[in-house]
């Protein structure tokens, strides 16, 4: 485990673990955990998570952000009260992304149940856990963090890559595979 810089998320993310949700960090804050601390980080204006498949680990989820002051939404909609079973079976079913916004921090996550080219299950047992402020934090290998972008193919994903390429190459090195 590596003590790497701050993470504005770290408070969320140690109360995932408490109400044991599981969840991979991934997108570009994923792929800062593997810069050595005190370099250079990538900007980014928010925190994906990929969460398995699950309605009951989706709607721990969603209840450990409620009671972390996040507002959830689906799209340009609120999500829907109550939170229950019923409503997280239907997100999983459409693998729908929600987005928690905390009003005060201005803090974004992207609760997402789909990471380009992977599944959950094949990633979890090869995830990488960093402590950051007494938190645990379960991350997404870093070599499927790059693929999982270079595949979804957004210009602002492949941009990243170019854009970051001798960087992340150093990181994947240290990461061993």
């Amino acid at each position: 485990m590596n003590e790497p810089r701050s993470d504005p998320y770290a408070d969320l993310l140690a109360a995932f673990s408490e109400a044991s949700v599981r969840y991979l960090v991934n997108g570009v804050q994923g792929a800062n955990y593997y810069t050595p601390a005190g370099g250079t980080t990538f900007a980014t204006e928010d925190l994906d998570l990929f969460l398995p498949p699950e309605p009951e680990n989706l709607l721990a989820a969603w209840r450990t952000c409620r009671g972390g002051a996040y507002d959830l939404a689906s799209g340009a909609e609120p999500l829907g009260k109550p939170l229950d079973l019923l409503l997280a079976e239907r997100v999983v079913e459409r693998r729908a992304t929600v987005r928690a916004s905390h009003p005060e921090s201005g803090a974004q996550v992207d609760l997402s149940l789909v990471m380009a080219g992977f599944d959950f299950a094949d990633l979890w047992p090869r995830r990488r856990t960093f402590r950051v402020a007494g938190a645990e934090i379960a991350v997404a290998p870093l070599t499927a963090i790059v693929e999982s972008k270079r595949r979804a193919g957004r210009k602002k994903d492949l941009l990243f890559l170019t854009t970051h390429d001798d960087l992340l190459r150093e990181a994947l090195g240290e990461e061993g595979g």
